[in-house]
């Protein structure tokens, strides 16, 4: 059987782990599992900028997958960055294994406002769904409602929906019937 992984990197709640888990199998249809694996957050580390490489990070999730590991999500409370850009809400490899979401910036608290578990956990769906979409090959898509559209502030991941238009849709199934066995 193969399977999404989830990889918690640093502390996550587990509650909102295994929320993410059910989720996700809703969305892609796939078994999905939570696993533990030893990432080193220090080597992703940057002084100068406060904040974590995440293509460091991503290179570390994706070392020595299981044969029954078909895409990997590390989720992390570390704030990230890749140098060409301020941060990042996530990064994955387009058509690759591995993808990787920060919750850090996805907290209302963040931005001087009460927490809001709720929209939390609906924003950090989106992140890991429109992550994980691009390792199933999707880029980024124009129609604004779609998981998959571009998302630079909180507010757009929050006017956006978990959910494909019907072309990305089309894609994810295209690729499962291409890849996976019943």
């Amino acid at each position: 059987m193969s399977y999404i992984d989830i990889v918690p990197i640093g502390k996550i709640e587990e509650a909102t782990l295994i929320t993410l888990k059910h989720n996700l199998f809703q969305a892609f249809k796939i078994q999905t599992r939570i696993r533990n694996r030893p990432i080193d957050l220090s080597a992703a580390y940057d002084p100068f900028r406060g904040q974590y490489n995440s293509s460091g990070l991503l290179v570390q999730l994706i070392n020595d997958l299981t044969p029954e590991t078909m895409k990997i999500l590390g989720v992390t409370e570390v704030d990230l960055f890749i140098p060409i850009f301020t941060f990042l809400f996530g990064e994955a490899q387009l058509n690759g294994p591995g993808a990787l979401v920060s919750a850090h910036r996805l907290h209302n608290p963040f931005y001087g406002i009460p927490e809001n578990e709720e929209m939390f956990e609906k924003r950090l769906l989106k992140e890991s769904i429109h992550e994980l979409g691009h390792t199933f090959g999707l880029i980024h898509c124009f129609t604004l409602r779609c998981v998959m559209n571009t998302s630079t502030y909180v507010e757009e991941i929050d006017q956006k929906s978990a959910d494909f238009c019907r072309s990305c849709e089309q894609e994810i199934l295209r690729w499962r019937n291409e890849h996976l066995t019943d």
